[in-house]
């Protein structure tokens, strides 16, 4: 336990840390390594790494239809029902981001356009190492589909027997996903943005994933013209603003519902009470031995934070210094510290609103940025798989309007083409 007004600025600064955001140059060198087998080998290197790190010898990356009838023949009625659920919760909140073009004229004769078009092509990465994510098939099938992206590809790392999880299977079905292939890890990465002999490349990359799937989307980000990665999205986080109104066993069980994601997950309750602090502590140690995951839930704990502050504004204010990918506040009156938070990807409000209800089915979508991001990177949207351009159309009348304004301008700038093209068309 921390008492944050005791901590000198450094101690604060380490209280806030992140577990894995230090620089590994090692990992760096190991990605780009993969990346460059991918490049020159092609399908040849896809099948060699994913023997080599899934442990498992492939005959095929797609995934074929017959695959995608058997999964959904497996599926029990009481699953399907569940993730179709997930998916008209996660379909009515993001259909509603639809935007339409905007026309302005700004002056007679002169019309501009904010117009919206959906990304050509997007591939959705889908973890699956310690556990199958079909909650994240759907945060990202769906806006791709209500978009309108002419191509959708899937990949996501196969089981030790080559296969799938039938949940993410019958998730990416109902975003009507055709293509589908069973690679993960940077590999993957790579081949969505460079493409194979089976695979060709896409416009842009979703999902999250580990550290080497994230190194892959920076880097590839940065080598290949065109490619673009949705966010930097790493491990998992959850920041608690609790005060003495909370219900610590709540409070617990939503510290350890991100814990159980990694053992780099990192977990943190800001609250203004030491009793408060000492209550969750107890039920931590209590509720992570009910786990089937309790392993990797007690190593995200060794890097987890209990925080004790004088009041709820400073609590509030470590909170924004931290930035987290998900914020819950449990306290006596939680809207009157909404306009006060400056950065969280995702902000769960009151007693009633455990974290797993946006990771899965509130309707929100649990893409989120991570590593303090959130200070300046949005969650996922609808917004995310579409391009914004403008058009502007001008008559003669506008031009002329617009005529000495450019040429003022044009001479303080001294570029004298750029005046050329006004003056040209005005002598005509």
């Amino acid at each position: 336990m921390l008492n944050w007004s005791t901590l000198n600025a450094a101690e604060q600064t380490k209280a806030l840390s992140r577990p894995a955001i230090s620089d590994n140059k090692g990992l760096s060198k190991a990605v780009a390594s993969i990346i460059d087998k991918v490049d020159k080998q092609g399908d040849n290197a896809l099948f060699d790494l994913t023997a080599e790190f899934d442990k498992v010898k492939l005959s095929s990356l797609l995934l074929t239809d017959k695959a995608v009838v058997k999964a959904t023949q497996r599926l029990s009625d009481k699953r399907k029902l569940a993730i179709q659920t997930a998916y008209g919760q996660i379909e009515r909140f993001h259909i509603a981001q639809k935007t339409t073009d905007i026309v302005v004229e700004t002056l007679p004769g002169v019309k501009c356009t904010l117009k919206t078009e959906a990304i050509d092509s997007v591939g959705l990465y889908i973890p699956a190492g310690s556990a199958p994510l079909p909650s994240t098939v759907l945060m990202l099938g769906v806006p791709a589909k209500l978009a309108g992206c002419n191509r959708v590809v899937l990949v996501c790392p196969p089981n030790k027997q080559g296969e799938i999880a039938d949940e993410i299977i019958y998730a990416a079905k109902l975003c009507q996903i055709s293509e589908i292939y069973t690679i993960g890890g940077a590999q993957a990465i790579a081949a969505l943005a460079l493409g194979s002999d089976t695979i060709k490349p896409v416009n842009k990359v979703f999902g999250p994933g580990n550290r080497f799937v994230t190194e892959a989307k920076k880097q590839l980000s940065q080598l290949v013209p065109g490619f673009a990665i949705d966010m930097p999205a790493g491990p998992s986080e959850l920041l608690v603003i609790a005060d003495e109104s909370a219900t610590p066993a709540f409070v617990a069980a939503d510290l350890l519902s991100q814990a159980e994601h990694g053992p780099d997950s990192q977990v943190i309750l800001v609250t203004n009470s030491a009793e408060v602090a000492n209550n969750v502590q107890a039920e931590l140690d209590l509720q992570v031995e009910l786990l089937s995951r309790k392993a990797i839930a007690k190593q995200a704990l060794s890097e987890s934070r209990l925080i004790v502050c004088d009041n709820i504004n400073e609590a509030v204010q470590v909170s924004n210094l931290y930035g987290p990918e998900h914020l819950s506040i449990q306290t006596k009156q939680p809207q009157q510290l909404m306009t006060k938070i400056r950065s969280a990807g995702s902000i769960f409000v009151g007693d009633y609103s455990p974290e797993s209800a946006g990771d899965y089915a509130s309707g929100t979508n649990h893409v989120l940025p991570t590593y303090g991001y959130s200070k300046v990177i949005s969650s996922l949207s609808l917004a995310d798989f579409s391009r914004r351009y403008t058009v502007q159309e001008l008559s003669k009348q506008g031009l002329q309007s617009l005529a000495e304004t450019i040429i003022e301008l044009t001479d303080a700038e001294g570029l004298d083409a750029h005046q050329r093209a006004v003056t040209i068309r005005l002598e005509k």
